[in-house]
């Protein structure tokens, strides 16, 4: 297997497991990542928030890791990419604000590259207008922005992903197996398991 490029778009308060567990899971398999950030360059950070599920009406939010850039946003160049990761949590509301991402993020669409958002990182591509006519979910909050963009929202438990074309979807981080194991299935990677010898 061929290892893919894939770029990871986050910004400020990026949900913490949304971020960190494909960043690593995607290179622990042979993938490159490049996590970047508008207006920051490699070696800074982000910080991450903790979205958890106590019985509330919504998440909570706790304060969670620095998180180091390891590529400059104002350098990507979206042809150089396989595949794009849209991790969700609080930065999916502003950094869709910027005309670069919304850009990279129809790139990817248009050239039917693989993407794989889940939670609020479905804001962005309904900001985007890539979702028309494409069968997703999100946190359900994001339903609304999903069905205004002309996306098919679908509800979905927090534990399942959903796959339309080049597209991986899922509601929240619990997700994370599902998600990721159909995101690598879009993106070509094949993993063997093989038997132990017995000893």
């Amino acid at each position: 297997m061929t290892g893919k490029k894939i770029l990871m778009i986050v910004g400020d308060f990026v949900e913490d497991y949304e971020v960190m567990v494909p960043f690593q899971a995607l290179q622990m398999v042979g993938h490159t990542v490049h996590a970047v950030c508008p207006e920051k360059k490699a070696g800074e950070t982000v910080k991450t928030a903790v979205h958890d599920f106590e019985g509330d009406q919504t998440y909570s939010e706790k304060p969670g890791h620095n998180f180091q850039l390891n590529a400059t946003f104002d350098e990507v160049v979206a042809d150089n990419y396989d595949a794009l990761v849209i991790p969700g949590g609080r930065a999916p509301e502003y950094i869709r604000l910027n005309e670069k991402v919304l850009e990279i993020t129809r790139h990817f669409a248009s050239t039917n590259k693989p993407i794989a958002s889940i939670c609020h990182g479905l804001q962005v591509l309904a900001a985007a207008g890539v979702l028309e006519g494409k069968s997703c979910t999100a946190y359900p909050a994001c339903g609304p922005d999903v069905t205004r963009a002309g996306g098919l929202y679908t509800h979905i438990p927090p534990d399942e992903a959903m796959v339309d074309g080049n597209l991986v979807t899922a509601p929240a981080w619990p997700a994370h197996p599902k998600w990721l194991a159909a995101f690598l299935n879009v993106l070509g990677t094949k993993i063997e398991h093989q038997e132990m010898a017995a000893v």
